[in-house]
């Protein structure tokens, strides 16, 4: 059993000795394909520039193309990002060398911090007059709805740069509605500015509603993000305010850089619209359509028109999953909030038989700058699916005329939360291994040494059982760096390596408990054999006590700590499990194996 144990956790040490390739990703979006022709394009356009291809992989739609350094990673992706233009994503990566067959059998090397080997650091920044776009859209279908239910009549509402402006065909109608919409929008400021027999409302966000707005924004893309970091199963994330409008995010150990790259950039959302029948394809080209309808781009080609009145939005989206069709067809099933589902139930059962559209959103970054230094969004509107309502919807259904990616994307979007506003990100930085060169080098270093002074020490003063416990040790130590690459999550960081530093000296102190009561016990007058066994016996509760007590010290480490910290308890943990095991199970069968059953009077202790 002991030797199977360490045999795995070697088998899966192994592939931390193989290190890492520079590598280029390219990934498709916006209906593009990776497909072979895209892999042998790349091929060609990089011997072109006489960059040498170590290994050019296509699996499950995305590419991966080794090069031989980080010089030639950089050309690679320059060069591929400008042949293959805007609808590619094209990002650095570090990919593993692990051999093929040692892949196959589930080995692959531990996952390092930032600090130590590299990831992916993005610094995003929050487009806030997005943010309060839509709140004045929210406050303009508000007034409507509370106008009308109070019976007020109104002239129109519509948005200017100065605030919501109302207006009305008489003053008695605008006192009534300036009574009544104080008592229900505390936040808003309203003001009258009738001019002759012009009877207009103001309605504008106070400056205290304005900072509320900025900072739920803020907050709520934190949270987005950090829903769509856990779905990307990124292991110790950083995601974090940096001032009133930027947001830090950090992927430790990130393999696949191209695609947290897409999925926190995107800012996609739904909407749900009726097709407007009576706009035929002749008026559509014309642009002649009715005001209360809009033309928009169909992703299959072509145009329709469909009315501006939203149906249904995405912030009611519970759950959306990837699936198929009877046909195999991809499709995201949605699942919708109580609210939502009323809301869609009602719609649906007027328009049975009539075409509905699903409205997809999207915020681009478009190259740009703003003149405050922001950058610049382009707002992307296309209808990926028109379908006729056979019946009346409720809180599950389906979207369809996606494409297998296209589909696990925007069900992960979605399942994850819109973002309230767009963000875009201002900085990216894939972090390679010059970095953390001298911290991994002062890491090893310190482990190094602290395993010669701890094997020479235990070799000298306890001789022959030295030696075991050195075996012990050295078993352990292969054992953490197995049981680290074993666990999907787990990222190994600077402190993490202090911790195994540390798991060093603790693996040693239960053996030289043991030995210790083993000498008390031959002194006592005890035989080798009966000093074995007590020894052993008797120390286990003494090793138990203090393992246990400082691995609940790491458990609590680890349940309130945050990145650096918590890779540290990580580490702290498999160290003591790893190392109860060699200095009691481990040492004991090999001792068993060399005196056990046997008649020896001396031992080499």
């Amino acid at each position: 059993m002991v030797i199977i144990i360490i045999a795995v956790g070697a088998f899966y040490a192994i592939p931390n000795l193989f290190g890492e390739d520079h590598a280029v990703q390219v990934v498709a979006s916006r209906g593009a394909e990776v497909n072979v022709s895209t892999q042998t394009q790349v091929n060609e356009i990089l011997t072109a520039k006489g960059i040498t291809v170590k290994r050019s992989e296509l699996e499950n739609g995305q590419l991966l193309v080794r090069v031989a350094n980080a010089e030639q990673q950089l050309l690679a992706k320059e060069a591929i990002a400008d042949s293959l233009g805007n609808k590619y994503i094209v990002a650095l990566n570090l990919a593993p060398a692990t051999p093929k067959w040692l892949e196959s059998m589930g080995g692959s090397p531990m996952k390092l911090g930032l600090d130590l080997r590299g990831g992916v650091h993005f610094l995003m920044e929050v487009d806030m007059s997005e943010a309060i776009r839509k709140m004045t859209e929210a406050k303009i279908a508000d007034f409507r709805a509370d106008l009308r239910s109070e019976k007020i009549r109104y002239a129109g509402i519509r948005n200017t740069p100065k605030g919501i402006e109302i207006k009305f065909r008489d003053a008695e109608n605008l006192t009534k509605a300036e009574r009544f919409l104080k008592t229900r929008s505390n936040d808003m400021v309203f003001t009258d500015v009738t001019a002759g027999d012009n009877y207009q409302l103001l309605a504008s966000m106070s400056e205290v509603y304005l900072k509320q707005i900025k900072e739920e924004a803020l907050q709520q893309n934190i949270t987005t993000l950090r829903n769509r970091v856990n779905e990307l199963g990124v292991a110790e994330p950083v995601v974090q305010r940096q001032g009133a409008e930027r947001i830090i995010v950090e992927l430790p150990g990130v393999q696949d850089t191209a695609r947290a790259k897409d999925i926190l950039g995107a800012t996609a959302s739904i909407e749900f619209h009726m097709v407007d029948e009576k706009a035929d394809a002749a008026a559509i080209a014309s642009g002649r359509i009715a005001a209360t309808s809009q033309i928009y781009n169909r992703r299959q080609g072509g145009q329709v028109a469909l009315q501006k009145a939203v149906m249904l939005t995405g912030d009611h989206i519970q759950g959306a999953q990837p699936s198929f069709d009877e046909y195999s067809r991809p499709q995201v099933s949605i699942n919708l909030d109580a609210k939502g589902g009323s809301i869609f139930s009602n719609v649906t059962k007027d328009n049975i038989g009539k075409p509905m559209a699903t409205l997809f959103i999207e915020y681009k970054d478009n190259g740009a700058k703003n003149p405050d230094g922001s950058v610049k969004m382009d707002k992307i509107e296309e209808v990926i699916s028109v379908a006729t309502i056979q019946a009346r919807l409720g809180r599950n259904f389906v979207i369809t005329g996606l494409d297998h990616s296209e589909a696990q994307n925007l069900a992960l979007l979605l399942r994850a939360g819109a973002l309230i506003a767009p963000v875009s990100i201002v900085e990216e930085r894939t972090i390679g291994p010059s970095l953390g060169a001298e911290n991994i080098e002062n890491g090893v270093q310190a482990m190094i040494w602290g395993m010669a002074v701890v094997l020479i020490f235990m070799l000298v003063y306890y001789r022959g059982f030295g030696l075991i416990a050195n075996l012990a040790l050295t078993a352990n130590l292969v054992m953490v760096v197995g049981v680290m690459s074993m666990i999907p999550g787990a990222v190994l960081t600077l402190p993490g390596i202090a911790g195994m530093v540390l798991t060093v000296g603790m693996a040693v102190d239960g053996n030289v408990l043991i030995y210790e009561r083993i000498r008390e016990e031959l002194r006592a007058g005890r035989s080798v054999q009966q000093a074995i066994h007590e020894g052993y016996g008797n120390a286990f509760s003494t090793i138990a006590d203090a393992n246990i007590t400082t691995f609940m010290t790491a458990l609590i480490l680890f349940a309130v700590g945050t990145g650096a910290v918590k890779g540290f308890a990580v580490t702290l943990m498999i160290g003591i499990a790893t190392s109860m095991f060699t200095s009691i199970v481990g040492t004991r069968s090999i001792v068993n194996a060399m005196w056990g059953g046997k008649r020896v009077k001396k031992l080499s202790i």
